[in-house]
């Protein structure tokens, strides 16, 4: 049985309305009009996910780049494996978001997921921002090849890496799907175990720097699972033969996969790390799934974990609830722009 698959939209095509008919294979004259779109609420998405523009080199590591030397060598090597990880997703978004964004016939899709594209290209820089920081050159090749050889790493993002390469394959509008799903679970799960190490290394007044990038990027990557979630339920309702059984079935599956394997990596990673308590980081884990299970209109699958157990973690980054943190006082604390790459003038 043969795919249908799904064309790249057109740059303009006047016969169409300027209201999309649809979000992928759907007719619309590419012309965006923001006050007559399909989904009228996501200008608002639109306007935050503008409304976060950050750049890397304005944060101040200066302070970082003294206290690295001083961290534990448990500390050290969990930073560089942690940093080779979010590398190693976020690089891919990039290109996933533009690709998305080719099949969109729904010229507000375009735009936002554009924004998100150039998010995910700010993210993968301060990656290689912060290691210039504290490391050197070879240290930092070396975690930036993580990705390609750690085997805990390499079997974690197995499936994410079949998902996203079986969309460029066949761009069907399954696939598309799946896509959604697999690109949620990324931005909503697999960064967190991560997220939650440079947060517990500030709470300690350790590498507040990359503390602070870290919350700015997990305040766009809220953003970007909240728009994914939601252009996967728009997707759904346009196209419900594949609102079946089977395929939210399929969903289940993947996060309980997901979480096992996010658990084992948080494991693997954060074991020697002072400070940090294992069983309770596999409940936020299951805790991050429950969330995004409900932001793609399903159910919790794991019942006992309704609640945070890592509450202190909202001290750090916004929380997509709308719960009130100190998330701006932090940033006028410690955003601080520096006259030079890396603040090697306040040395």
């Amino acid at each position: 049985m043969s795919v249908a698959l799904l064309k790249k939209a057109k740059t303009m095509e006047p016969r169409f309305p300027n209201k999309s008919t649809k979000v992928f294979g759907g007719e619309s004259s590419g012309i965006l009009n923001w006050n007559d779109i399909k989904y009228p609420h996501w200008y608002k998405m639109y306007k935050r996910l503008v409304g976060n523009y950050w750049q890397a080199d304005e944060i101040n590591m200066s302070a970082d780049v003294k206290q690295f030397p001083m961290l534990t060598q448990s500390e050290q090597d969990a930073y560089l494996k942690i940093i080779g990880l979010l590398s190693t997703l976020d690089a891919p978004q990039t290109r996933t978001a533009l690709l998305i964004s080719l099949y969109a016939t729904d010229p507000s899709v375009q735009s936002i997921m554009a924004v998100i594209a150039q998010q995910e290209a700010v993210h993968n820089e301060s990656y290689s921002y912060v290691l210039s920081s504290v490391v050197s050159l070879k240290e930092q090749n070396e975690a930036f090849q993580l990705g390609r050889k750690d085997p805990v790493l390499l079997k974690r993002n197995k499936r994410l890496i079949a998902g996203y390469n079986q969309f460029v394959e066949e761009p069907s509008i399954e696939n598309i799907v799946k896509t959604l799903v697999y690109t949620a679970l990324l931005e909503g799960l697999f960064f967190y175990s991560g997220f939650a190490f440079f947060y517990n290394l500030a709470r300690d007044n350790k590498m507040v720097g990359t503390s602070t990038m870290i919350s700015y990027i997990n305040r766009d990557e809220l953003e970007h699972g909240r728009f994914i979630s939601e252009l996967f339920r728009a997707t759904l309702a346009e196209y419900p033969e594949l609102n079946t059984e089977s395929m939210m079935e399929w969903v289940y599956q993947e996060f309980r996969t997901s979480v096992e394997l996010e658990m084992e990596w948080s494991t693997y990673v954060l074991a020697e790390v002072e400070g940090i308590d294992l069983e309770q980081m596999q409940g936020y884990i299951k805790y991050r799934a429950n969330k995004m299970l409900r932001l793609l209109g399903l159910s919790e699958i794991y019942p006992e974990q309704v609640e945070n157990p890592m509450k202190w973690i909202r001290a750090y980054v916004d929380n997509i609830d709308g719960t009130k943190t100190d998330f701006f006082e932090q940033k006028s604390r410690q955003y601080t722009k520096t006259s030079d790459l890396n603040g090697f003038d306040d040395l």
